[in-house]
Formats: structure tokens, sequence, C-alpha cells
């Protein structure tokens, strides 16, 4: 997979004929996964060069100066896009000047100009070009102008809603985990430098990883979660508790981690949590032995989980 990073004073970047899928994709979900498979689809039927524009940052954190917790970082999201097939990436960062782009200015000059677009696939209700102003009627009439096709993609639906990116946030913020993936098609997955904590967990005799995230994640409801934990490309059975560890009345929230059968130092690592099942809530024990207990009774429990895990896109 071809990864290239544009600007839009750049043109003919490239002489191959594309089909360019257009959106956010945060998180890449199986309605995202659909409306690019389609494009990979059209492309092989007309030759086209199978490829994706996507914005390094969020388009909010420019139109609104705020950013949405993220379901997947770029580094995920390019992998995900290579096991699909896509063929070209192109980067582009979204700033003012782009924002600013009427609908025929986004056509013509990123599109037609910079990427050779003869096809350009997008959702039921994709917006773009200065203040949002241009929807799928409007591109379809710009880009039958300029001889472009046009594919329209319908949503996936989950029961009787929509799966969207802001769909999976909230089913994450409120532990539904398992169809939080089922949506996503993979395990949730973050990414976090283990930094040091307060050692409550190894005087414990759980001796656990403290996460610093690298990018802003959705963070999951509090509580503890059977996960997987990938370290230097192996995976381990884990354990994670994700809140304040109100037995100990700590005051900042914390990804407090415990690899399974494992004893090696961490401090300064790179590690991926994959969210398998959400457990139980956080509980404030009276005592530190009923803790233990209740510790050992999920550690019993994920230990006799079988779970088939074959997807390497953290």
């Amino acid at each position: 997979m071809n990864i290239i990073k544009l600007d839009k004073t750049q043109y003919h970047v490239t002489n191959e004929k594309t089909a360019i899928a257009l959106g956010n994709f945060d998180g890449i979900h199986i309605g995202h996964q659909n409306l690019i498979k389609k494009m990979i689809d059209f492309s092989n039927k007309f030759n086209l060069k199978p490829s994706i524009l996507i914005f390094e940052n969020h388009t909010k954190s420019v139109t609104s100066n705020t950013s949405p917790s993220l379901l997947s970082n770029n580094e995920q999201k390019l992998c995900i896009l290579d096991k699909i097939g896509v063929q070209n990436v192109f980067l582009m960062k979204f700033d003012e000047e782009i924002m600013k782009l009427s609908p025929f200015e986004f056509v013509n000059d990123i599109l037609i100009n910079n990427l050779n677009s003869k096809a350009v696939v997008v959702g039921h209700n994709y917006r773009f070009g200065y203040k949002a102003s241009g929807n799928v009627d409007t591109l379809k009439e710009i880009c039958e102008e300029k001889n472009i096709n046009t594919i329209i993609v319908e949503p996936v639906y989950f029961e009787d809603k929509i799966v969207s990116s802001t769909l999976i946030r909230n089913l994450i913020s409120y532990a539904k985990i398992e169809t939080a993936n089922k949506l996503l098609g993979r395990f949730y997955t973050i990414k976090g430098e283990v930094v040091h904590g307060k050692g409550i967990g190894k005087t414990l005799g759980f001796p656990t990883a403290n996460i610093m995230l690298t990018d802003n994640f959705v963070i999951p409801k509090n509580g503890v979660y059977h996960t997987l934990t990938t370290i230097d490309n192996k995976t381990f059975k884990s354990a994670t508790n994700v809140g304040f560890n109100p037995t100990f009345k700590e005051k900042s929230l914390k990804i407090e981690n415990h690899i399974l059968n494992f004893d090696d130092t961490l401090y300064g690592k790179t590690i991926y949590i994959s969210f398998v099942e959400y457990i139980r809530p956080e509980i404030k024990f009276d005592k530190v032995e009923d803790l233990i207990n209740r510790m050992i009774e999920d550690i019993n429990y994920i230990n006799n989980k079988n779970v088939i895990y074959n997807f390497k896109c953290m």
C-alpha cells in the first residue's frame, strides 16, 4: 500500500486513474468497510487504482476547535486499510485553507488536479466544502460535469440503528464492548505507554501496568474488563481496570492492566490493550482481602475463556 502525503499546492500527484473513498473513517467500522469494499470492487471492474483520502486530524478540530474521542489512531487506520485492499492512501492535513474550499474547489483542486480521480465513493450523509455546504447531490452534480462517476453507498444497520462512529463511541462509554466490537469488526483497541504507578497491584500479588494513552481514545466505562494485551507482537490474556480504584481512594482516572502469566518489566514500553468483555463495575471493598479474592475470581474467569484473536491491526 502506498501512503502519500499531500497538500493543496501539489498537482498531478499520481498519473494513475483513481477511485477515491471519502470520509472521516474513525474506527473504520463495518459500515466504512462496506463502503471501501464497494470502492475496491468498482476500481477492479474499471481498472482504477483503489484509493482513499483521509485527513490526518479530525475535521472538527478545525471547524469547532474540538475533536471527538477516537476509535482508531492513524496507525490503526492505515493497517486496516492495507488489509482491506486499498492501494493508495492520500494523507492530508485539514486546516483553514482546506476548510474554506467550496464544494467545486474541493472536487476540482483536490480530487481532479491532485488525485486524478475518475470515481468518488461516499456515504449517504457525506458533507463537504466550506461550512459543509455540499452534500451528495452537490457532489453528483459537480462530478457529472467533470465526467467522474459518483457512487453513493447506503448505510449499514445494526438492529434498527445506522452503524456510525458516534453509536460505537456511546456503546463503549456504556460498557457495551461486545456490541461495539461487532460493529467495529475487531476488538476495540487502545495504545499506551507503561508508566510508573503507586505499585499497589504488586503489593497485592497482581502487578499492574499503568497506561498513559498515546492518543485521545474513547475511554470505556469504569469497571473491570477481560482484555488482551499485545507487547512486541506477542499477545497475552489480561484483566484491565478503568477507573479510580475506590478501595484505595484514588483521585484520578487510571487504566491499570494486569497481564496473566507474565513476569517482565514493562516501564517505557508501548502496549496495545484490546477490550473483549465487560466483567463488572468498580467496587469499593471494605477489606483488602475481599478485593484480592474478587481479583482472583476475575482472573480465573478470564483464564477459562477461549478467545480467537487473529487480527493484527492494533
